[in-house]
């Protein structure tokens, strides 16, 4: 039976079970958006749709011990002036999960996430979150993942997931803070032979490849923390270190500064490709409904510049959102239109109003 197939019967089991608790939510995003920087036969207007409807079961088996499900749909429509540019209907999550105090075993499409950066993410190794994305969406992995927690302190992980070629990869991770902050040890292993993106700044890896992290946070007047990972496949090599810190400034009800620096390098078996990257993030809560967000970020080597700025209303169920951004212009990447995505956003001067809806 495929990996995929197994989840709808999984779901039905419980759903057929004697249910304690079980919860129906969702979000609406209704977004426009116009830029400086137009596709060739394209509106300078576009708008998008998304919805993400989810279901929610969780029983209780004892006092400390409780399986729970989520099923989550994502639809999306993105159009150009009144034309459709852009479907999808897809599953966006559909997992069962086990876990007690000391355990948790989570089997399904979900959300692998872990690493200390915030906008250089050496560690987003199967996740796409963007921090600048209001509803923080990211692609989901299909997997099965354990989690023990021995001690306070200390935590272990381990996954196994499904490639897109049938191929398993699998990996592990150990966490664990002491007096001198938290540390991260990371492992993974994939044979699947075609080409993965990796990380949030799109480093591709060819071949089977296998994967080393360490990642490190110490909090405290300044925050401190480090990922440093090394990907060795049999016709690419890359090392990257992301550096960050924070700092909160005592200004209104506190400015927090956040900047980050990458060096990667990606040596292929005829070049070498090195990069670097600079980040400053600053926010600031005005009251407790409106928050300011600013990140600039530059590739030094290409002396691309990216602006972003962002100010947010939110409310008991639903959110205000304007952004602003100065984004490097299509012309300035050496590839040609048909290569790059068709919508607006990442491109040029552009304005856009996000509202989004929870219930």
């Amino acid at each position: 039976m495929r990996f995929a197939s197994l989840i709808p019967v999984l779901f039905f089991l419980q759903s057929h079970a004697q249910l304690q608790t079980y919860s129906l939510k969702g979000e609406l995003a209704l977004s426009g958006l116009t830029s400086s920087d137009v596709p060739d036969d394209l509106s300078s207007y576009q708008s998008n749709f998304l919805y993400l409807p989810k279901l929610s079961i969780l029983k209780q088996l004892t006092s400390n011990q409780v399986i729970d499900s989520e099923l989550s749909l994502r639809w999306m429509r993105n159009y150009s002036g009144d034309s459709l540019l852009l479907h999808e209907q897809e599953f966006y999550r559909y997992w069962l999960r086990y876990y007690n105090e000391n355990f948790e075993a989570r089997f399904g499409l979900q959300k692998i996430v872990f690493g200390t950066s915030q906008l250089l993410r050496t560690l987003s190794w199967f996740d796409s979150i963007d921090p600048m994305d209001p509803i923080g969406q990211t692609s989901g992995v299909k997997a099965l993942r354990l989690r023990w927690f021995p001690m306070h302190n200390l935590s272990s992980w381990n996954w196994i997931i499904a490639s897109k070629d049938d191929t398993l990869s699998y990996g592990g991770r150990i966490e664990f803070s002491n007096t001198i902050g938290e540390w991260g040890f990371t492992y993974h292993t994939d044979p699947s032979k075609s080409i993965k993106n990796i990380s949030s700044i799109n480093t591709s890896v060819l071949g089977s490849d296998s994967r080393f992290a360490i990642d490190y946070r110490f909090d405290g007047l300044i925050g401190l923390w480090n990922e440093s990972a090394l990907i060795q496949s049999n016709k690419s090599k890359v090392v990257t270190i992301t550096l960050g810190a924070d700092y909160t400034l005592p200004i209104s009800t506190g400015l927090l500064l956040t900047v980050e620096y990458m060096s990667l390098q990606n040596q292929f078996d005829y070049a070498t490709r090195d990069s670097k990257f600079l980040a400053l993030m600053a926010s600031i809560p005005l009251g407790i409904t409106h928050q300011i967000m600013m990140v600039s970020q530059m590739n030094i080597g290409e002396e691309k510049l990216y602006h972003f700025l962002r100010w947010s209303s939110t409310y008991n169920y639903y959110s205000l959102n304007f952004i602003c951004t100065i984004y490097p212009k299509r012309s300035s990447y050496q590839y040609h239109d048909q290569f790059l995505h068709q919508s607006l956003a990442g491109f040029g001067t552009g304005l856009q109003v996000m509202f989004i809806y929870n219930h």
